[in-house]
């Protein structure tokens, strides 16, 4: 079965999708070898990124996931989401590989900041107001009221445009950051603001610290989900409580990497928190993090859940590789 965008856009729902990504962040991923994500970088400004093999128990099948990342081009990610039967191997469905990601990594991001967030905390700032950004606040809508917003994007026109698909019920400020690497002062007079933080750029240099975050507020960062790429300084992870998707894989490439011995032994796994293996947000004034990677089981939660809504709604077209 071939699912384009348009497809899977016709299935998914948030309120499904995230029910979908709590049960996997509470199951056993079923064995076998490590999850793993390898990230090569050919020859041009863009890298290559393969995640596989996700795997879920309860789940009769598996994912591989190849994905182009160049941060100039629109889309800046392009791929494919492979769906294997998991006692044949017989491949079951292609999938677009931008919109799984985007559903699967701004919904288990506003999950994340659902849990860890202060339960009254309801003024959200945006920096980057991409694809994920905008699954984020989707799913926080299905979590919690949200009454206030402010966006800011390399591109003003963007920011303006994110505003206003939510303006029907968020107050809004929209302005442009002019570079990642320096925040102009309406961007930390938001961040001041907000009880959530949501940052979703391509930056490699942090682009909050310590000082930029009130106590009791949250982040989330969905920017460091590769080598070289930053969003929060040191300072502000070793004050803050925090939380990602796997602890490894966030100290070999993602926001734990540069943070320091200390901080990667006090983080924590998010399925842990859900679980109620491990506390998350420990008071009112704790600031918390989260700093998701993003794993290959993500991407089967959601693609079987597509495949199997495809199929019972006639969505999709069939195709045979092997005729």
């Amino acid at each position: 079965m071939l699912l384009t965008r348009s497809d899977l856009e016709s299935v998914f729902d948030p309120a499904g999708c995230l029910a979908a990504l709590r049960r996997g962040f509470t199951a056993g991923k079923a064995g076998g070898d490590a999850a793993r994500r390898v990230v090569a970088r050919p020859p041009g400004p863009g890298t290559a990124t393969a995640l596989l093999p996700g795997v879920v128990e309860g789940i009769p099948a598996y994912t591989v996931k190849v994905n182009a990342k160049f941060p100039g081009s629109r889309p800046a990610l392009r791929g494919v989401v492979c769906l294997h039967d998991l006692g044949t191997g017989e491949l079951l469905a292609l999938l677009d590989s931008a919109t799984v990601t985007a559903w699967r990594t701004g919904l288990a991001a506003a999950l994340g900041t659902h849990v860890l967030a202060r339960p009254g905390a309801d003024a959200v700032a945006v920096v980057g107001a991409g694809a994920q950004a905008e699954l984020v606040m989707r799913g926080l809508a299905a979590l919690r009221p949200v009454r206030g917003l402010a966006v800011h994007d390399l591109d003003p026109g963007r920011a303006e445009a994110f505003a206003a698909r939510h303006g029907a019920r968020l107050g809004l400020d929209a302005a442009a950051l002019t570079s990642y690497g320096e925040v102009p002062g309406a961007i930390r007079e938001a961040v001041r603001d907000a009880g959530i933080v949501v940052t979703a750029t391509w930056a490699r240099r942090p682009i909050l610290d310590a000082p930029d975050v009130p106590p009791g507020a949250h982040v989330t960062s969905l920017g460091a989900d590769e080598p070289g790429k930053a969003e929060l300084a040191p300072a502000l992870l070793r004050e803050a409580r925090v939380v990602v998707d796997d602890v490894g894989l966030a100290a070999e490439m993602g926001a734990l990497a540069g943070a320091g011995p200390e901080v990667e032994r006090s983080a924590v796994a998010l399925g842990d928190v859900l679980a109620g293996r491990a506390p998350g947000r420990r008071g009112e004034t704790e600031r918390t993090v989260y700093a998701p990677v993003g794993l290959p089981w993500q991407d089967l939660a959601l693609s079987w859940a597509a495949f199997e809504m495809a199929r019972s709604k006639a969505v999709g077209q069939e195709f045979d590789f092997l005729r």
